[in-house]
């Protein structure tokens, strides 16, 4: 599950950093300009870069759940895109949306099997105090 979560999250960043918006100029009637689009792309990334150690240990079930409804956040926002897209788009400009929505998708379903997985959180055995 690890593995996969570390894949997905991976190959989502360097899309959503530069595949999107490289395909996006290159579908788009009015082409809009590659290197901007990538500079807001890395704007609207910088709490996924801050999350991305997490995700790559996959370790501490405080941080996935962190991760995770930041990811909830990227889920929605994509969603809302693509759903905003589909009345005024190319039929491969929608695919491109569509892929970005499927990739947080599989993220955050990764993310849920892997915290199932993982210690619980709640079974702590606290030691009396001493007084």
């Amino acid at each position: 599950m690890q593995q996969r979560l570390m894949l997905t999250w991976s190959v989502w960043l360097v899309y959503r950093l530069l595949g999107l918006p490289i395909l996006i100029s290159m579908l788009n009637q009015t082409h809009p300009d590659i290197i901007g689009g990538i500079a807001w792309q890395g704007l609207w990334l910088i709490p996924a870069f801050i999350v991305t150690p997490w995700m790559l240990r996959g370790r501490s079930p405080y941080a996935l759940l962190v991760a995770s409804m930041l990811i909830l956040v990227y889920l929605g926002a994509s969603g809302v895109v693509l759903f905003t897209r589909v009345y005024g788009s190319s039929g491969l400009e929608i695919i491109v949306y569509v892929a970005d929505f499927v990739l947080l998708l599989l993220i955050n379903t990764w993310l849920f099997m892997l915290l199932k997985r993982l210690p619980s959180m709640n079974n702590v055995i606290k030691k009396p105090r001493s007084h």
